[in-house]
């Protein structure tokens, strides 16, 4: 499973257009180089939609939304619908602000997206369901359990029927689903959340994923949360063999990145289809 969409990213190396927060541009730009494709991190609205035309792959991020960013990103997803490249949108943050709210809304009025892609919270919110977003965290209240995860299933499934994309749901389990299937994903560690920007690089990795294999966005789209997902499990026991922090559990996971390939992929996911 998925080993195909590695070696499309490895071979074609994808080029990724990420327009994502100053807070995640580095470990986002890395992370995609560690997948093995290109990354550029063009926000200039005098740019982005030239910049995006080019691309393979393009990563929408409102995490610090500003009115030059916004003009960036209505110009780059233009374009990259206008010549049909896949757009992975990350809602950080949906329902914590209007403004953010009404980004969305004018967003999803106007353009084509090929995977929405953020925490249990943040997709209720974007899906119009009450839910408990905690600035740009997931609340609690909101979680996937073993005992809401069919109900939570059926409700991402609908929404991506709505949304006309593949909705990827990011938290202890991992919802990536499409109106007809869905991939459970039940890897990575919760040390992933005391890093900052792990669900942006995994929305990087998904852009880059679904620029290589843009003929199988919900494939590329669960591939890269696996992949983040087994990745986290290798950063956590390596940390935790050696006794040492956050810090260093940050390089492990982007060393796990460069590293991945099918068989460790294979060997270490958990992932199911419903």
């Amino acid at each position: 499973m998925f080993e195909e969409i590695l070696q499309n990213v490895r071979l074609k190396k994808p080029l990724t257009h990420c327009i994502t927060n100053y807070i995640t541009t580095n470990d986002c730009a890395n992370i995609v180089l560690a997948c093995g494709a290109s990354p550029t991190m063009a926000e200039a609205e005098q740019e982005a939609a030239e910049i995006a035309s080019q691309a393979d792959g393009l990563d929408i991020n409102i995490g610090n939304l500003n009115s030059h960013t916004v003009l960036a990103m209505h110009r780059a997803i233009a374009a990259a619908n206008q010549a049909e490249i896949p757009v992975v949108l990350d809602p950080v943050g949906a329902g914590a602000s209007t403004y953010r709210m009404e980004t969305l809304r004018d967003f999803f009025a106007q353009y084509r997206f090929s995977v929405v892609r953020g925490n249990v919270s943040e997709l209720l919110a974007v899906g119009g369901a009450a839910s408990n977003t905690k600035g740009v965290d997931a609340g609690a209240a909101d979680a996937v359990t073993e005992e809401n995860l069919q109900e939570r299933v059926e409700f991402f499934k609908q929404l991506s029927a709505k949304l006309g994309a593949v909705v990827s749901v990011s938290g202890a389990i991992d919802i990536i689903a499409s109106p007809e299937r869905a991939y459970i994903c039940r890897n990575g560690h919760p040390m992933m959340s005391c890093v900052t920007g792990t669900g942006c690089m995994l929305s990087a990795l998904t852009a880059a994923y679904c620029g290589g294999n843009p003929d199988n966005i919900l494939e590329a789209a669960a591939a890269a949360t696996a992949a983040m997902g087994v990745a986290g499990d290798i950063a956590y026991q390596k940390t935790k063999e050696q006794g040492l922090g956050t810090g260093s559990f940050r390089v492990y996971l982007m060393d796990a990145i460069s590293l991945m390939d099918a068989e460790t992929l294979q060997g270490g996911m958990n992932v199911e289809i419903r």
